[in-house]
This record gives C-alpha cells, structure tokens and sequence, in this order.
C-alpha cells in the first residue's frame, strides 16, 4: 500500500461490474430493446472507493497527525478544511448528546470548503464501552454510516472490551483485513487499563492504542511522574506486539514523543503538526 493515496485501485468485482454494464449496453444497441430491471441497475453509478488513507499511512510505518475538531459546526469543518496537511481529524461524541447530525454537518461543511482535495479523514470518539456493549455497537454502526475513518473507543478495561471494539467495525477493520480501511483505535485511561495492557494489545485486529494523559492524571492525583510511568507501560506494549502508540502532544513535546516510537498524534495547536511532520522527516 503506498502511502498518501486517497483511493485503492477498483476490486475486482467492480472491473466485473464494468465489463457486464458493457455487455449490457452492446446487447441492447444491437436488439433495438428497451432495458430491462437487471440492465437498468448495472448502468447505475459505481459505489465511492473507500477511503484508506489513514490505513496506508500506519501500514507504510509512517508517523500520523490528526487535529482536534474545535466545535460541532459546519462553519468550524469549513475552517479545518484549510490544514492540508493533517492526516485525520478527531471528533468527539464522548460526552454530551450523541449528536449524528451535527456530525454530518461538520462533514459537509469540510467537504464543501475543501473544493476540488479531498476532505480530510474523520475518526470519532464515542462513550465507553463500559457503559453498555449494544449502545457501543450501535453508536459505532451510526457513526461508520456517516463515512468516518475509525471508532475512537476510550477507558478501555479488558482484551473483552477490545475484541468487541475491532468486531463493531466489521469486515473491512483493519489490520484484521489487510485490505481493509477502517480504523479501530483504543484509549487506555484507567488503572484497571493499565493493568491490563498487555491483554488489550495483544487482541488480534486492534489498529492503534493510546494511553489518555488527561484521565490518568485524575487516576493519579496529579502525579505525573506515575501519569508518565503509565504512558510508557503502553508504549512499551505497543512496541511489543507493533501496534501504533498514540499520544496527545503540543510543540514543545512532539518530537520527544517520536523519539520515543510514538506513531499517532492527536494535537490541539494546529503549529504542532508542522512542528512534528517535520521531525519525523515527512
């Protein structure tokens, strides 16, 4: 998979597709007939290339960049469109009304501002799979359905939790497809996380995991020599069965962070992009 292509080339059934349409066609000028149900519908409009952007990007070993939203508005996806060189952005449905619409219209906003590029690939973040398996999938579903990139799962607990995030996604999750496009990434924000680390790596299918600094300050009072001591037990798992670590990260700490085999970068100050593109030699 090169790295930066905004489409796969067409599978195989979709060249099959093409060549019946064609049939079709030659069959109908020769007869002088109308075209029946069958014809009609194979003369339809072939369905969009997934995305794969992202996926192509962490199966190239690339480091990656995403932004966080900013507000829910189409107004605010219109201005994100102008930072061409952010690999994703995150969006988050956490907390609050599990707004779909909202989402879709941040989205529409993007895509109508970015013209003629393509819009940038959107991962969502929805509530805890603790606070109930169906809710996660069904919040997943809804979410995929809009045409993001990836499920965002946070305060992951148990290897349970994990397989559960990669099988909402299907079968085009990736890296369980090699072929797939859709990206299920995993916050790691408790103790009992922590503890568990190795377990929800390990799960076959994870895409990417990141410890969540913010959470596990509160875990740890403020303590950051222990917020820090966490964030490296999952970096090391990670490492360990290569998976892609993410991290949050500002100017003054991006490059550090790839030092230390850091691949996913999730920034509030769009100046940390260019800061960290520029570190990891892209």
């Amino acid at each position: 998979m090169a790295a930066g292509n905004t489409h796969r080339n067409p599978p195989l059934r979709a060249l099959l597709l093409l060549g019946s349409v064609a049939g079709g066609i030659a069959l109908f000028h020769g007869c002088g007939g109308t075209p029946g149900e069958e014809e009609t519908e194979a003369m339809a409009e072939p369905e969009e290339a997934a995305d794969t952007r992202i996926v192509d990007r962490l199966a190239a070993g690339d480091v990656i960049f995403g932004l966080f939203s900013g507000d829910h508005t189409p107004e605010a996806g219109a201005a994100m469109a102008a930072n061409r060189p952010l690999d994703f952005v995150f969006y988050s449905l956490e907390s609050g009304p599990f707004d779909i619409p909202a989402l879709e219209g941040y989205a529409a906003g993007m895509a109508e501002a970015a013209g003629h590029d393509a819009p940038h690939p959107m991962l969502l973040r929805i509530p805890p799979i603790r606070d109930g398996h169906d809710e996660a999938r069904d919040r997943a579903a809804q979410g995929l359905a809009t045409g993001v990139s990836g499920i965002v799962y946070p305060h992951v607990e148990t290897a349970e939790e994990a397989a559960l995030s990669v099988d909402a996604l299907g079968e085009a999750a990736w890296p369980g497809n090699p072929d797939g496009h859709l990206i299920s990434f995993l916050l790691i924000e408790d103790q009992i996380g922590i503890d568990n680390v190795r377990e929800i790596v390990s799960t076959p299918g994870v895409s990417a995991v990141s410890p969540g600094p913010g959470d596990l300050r509160r875990v740890y009072d403020g303590d950051m020599e222990k917020v820090e001591e966490a964030i490296q037990i999952v970096l090391a798992a990670c490492l360990e069965f290569d998976v892609p670590c993410g991290i949050t990260a500002g100017v003054d700490d991006i490059a550090m962070r790839i030092d230390q085999g850091f691949r996913v970068f999730i920034v509030t100050q769009p100046d940390a992009v260019a800061v960290g593109m520029a570190a990891a030699g892209r």
